[in-house]
C-alpha cells in the first residue's frame, strides 16, 4: 500500500469540542420524519431482517428491476463484496478517490494499479489513462476528496466488453438533478449508492449496488447473511419516496450555494480550490497544511488531512461545506492560524 494509510477517515480527524469539518456527512442528525420513522420501527427488531422491501424502493426509485438492486450495510460494503466475488486480473483504482476500494481489492489478495489524476489538469478524468487491459476499475463521481464531478461520458467511455467498471456515486445525491449519473443502468458498469452523506445516517450504515442481475446475484452470493439491518432497511425505503428525493434537491441546491460562499471566502484569504468542485466538500493546498492543520484543530476546527490519499501530499486538506455561520468562524479562524 506504500506510505499511504488507506484505512485513515475524516472521523479520526474529529475530537470533543472541535467544529467538524472533516466528515463530509451534511446533516449533524436525521431530519425529525426520518427519525420518527426509525423510532416507529424499534419494535420490529427482534424479528430478522428482509431487504425486500427496500429492494423494491431502490429499483422504483432508479427505474431498474429489483434483480439489479443489492441493498448494503453503507456503500462502503459493496467494497468488500467486490473484492470478494470477482477474481479480476488487473485491477485499476482511479486516484485520488475513496481509499476504501484499494483496501478492500488488496485485503483479498489482489494486485492493484493506481492511475493518478494531474492536479495541474484540475484532476480531470482522462479515460485514455487507464489501461486497456484492466478488468476492474474503481472511479468516484463526485469523487471524493477532490470534488470533481466527471461527464458521464467520460466515465462511460471506460467502459468496455470483458470489464467492470464500479462507479461510486455516494455523493451524487448532493449535486442538483443528480447530474451525470449512471445509475439509470449501462451495460457492465457497477454504481454505487450511500443515502448516509445527505441523510445523517453514517451511523446506521444504509446504501446498495445497481447493476446488472448476474453481478448482482455474484454479490449476494458473498453477503453475509442479513447484513442490512431493519432500520437501514426502514431509511432506506423513506429516502426513496418522491417527497425525500424533492427534499434531498433542496439540500443539493442549499449545498451547492454554501460551497461557492465557502470558496469565495477561501479566494479571499489567497487560497485556491482545486479542481472544479460540484460535491459537499472542497480540496485546497497551502504550504505547510500539516502545521496549518494542528494549529487549526488548536483553534478548534478539524479538517481532513490529504495525505492519506495516493496522488495527494501533506500540504492538501478537504474541507467539508457547512452553513455560511459556521465558514465565516472557519474562516476568522484560519485567517489568525495561517
Amino acid at each position: 500500500m506504500g506510505d499511504y494509510d488507506l484505512h485513515h477517515h475524516g472521523d479520526r480527524e474529529v475530537g470533543p469540542g472541535l467544529v467538524d469539518l472533516a466528515v463530509n456527512v451534511r446533516l449533524p442528525r436525521p431530519p425529525a420524519w426520518l427519525r420518527d420513522e426509525l423510532a416507529s420501527s424499534l419494535d420490529s427488531l427482534a424479528a430478522y431482517p428482509s431487504s425486500a422491501e427496500a429492494t423494491g424502493a431502490v429499483a422504483a426509485r432508479h427505474g431498474r428491476s429489483p434483480a439489479e438492486v443489492l441493498v448494503t450495510a453503507g456503500a462502503a460494503e459493496a467494497f468488500t463484496l467486490l473484492a470478494s466475488a470477482f477474481r479480476p486480473r488487473h485491477a485499476v483504482v482511479v486516484h485520488p478517490q475513496f481509499t476504501e476500494p484499494e483496501a478492500a481489492l488488496r485485503s483479498a489478495g489482489h494486485a492493484v494499479e493506481r492511475v493518478i489524476l494531474s492536479e495541474e489538469d484540475g484532476f480531470v478524468l482522462d479515460p485514455a489513462r487507464v489501461p486497456s487491459g484492466a478488468d476492474l476499475v474503481f472511479v468516484g463521481n463526485p469523487t471524493n476528496p477532490t470534488s470533481v464531478l466527471h461527464p458521464a461520458a467520460s466515465v462511460l467511455a471506460l467502459a468496455r466488453p470483458g470489464r467492470l467498471l464500479v462507479v461510486d456515486e455516494a455523493f451524487l445525491d448532493a449535486v442538483p438533478g443528480e447530474a451525470e449519473s449512471l445509475a439509470s443502468g449501462h451495460p457492465g458498469v457497477v454504481v454505487l449508492r450511500s443515502l448516509t452523506k445527505t441523510w445523517g445516517l453514517a451511523g446506521l450504515r444504509a446504501g446498495y449496488v445497481l447493476a446488472d442481475p448476474d453481478v448482482v446475484a455474484r454479490l449476494r452470493a458473498v453477503q453475509v447473511p442479513w447484513s442490512v439491518s431493519t432500520l437501514a432497511g426502514v431509511a432506506t425505503v423513506a429516502c426513496c419516496r418522491p417527497s425525500a428525493l424533492e427534499e434531498a434537491e433542496k439540500l443539493a441546491v442549499a449545498a451547492e450555494a454554501d460551497r461557492e460562499y465557502l470558496v469565495s471566502g477561501l479566494a479571499a484569504e489567497g487560497v485556491t480550490v482545486l479542481g472544479e468542485p460540484r460535491g459537499p466538500f472542497v480540496l485546497i493546498r497551502v504550504p505547510g497544511g500539516a502545521a496549518l492543520r494542528s494549529r487549526l484543530r488548536e483553534a478548534g476546527f478539524a479538517v481532513r488531512r490529504g495525505d492519506t490519499f495516493p496522488g495527494l501530499g501533506p500540504d492538501h486538506l478537504r474541507l467539508a461545506v457547512r452553513d455560511r455561520a459556521t465558514t465565516d468562524a472557519f474562516l476568522t479562524a484560519f485567517r489568525k492560524v495561517r
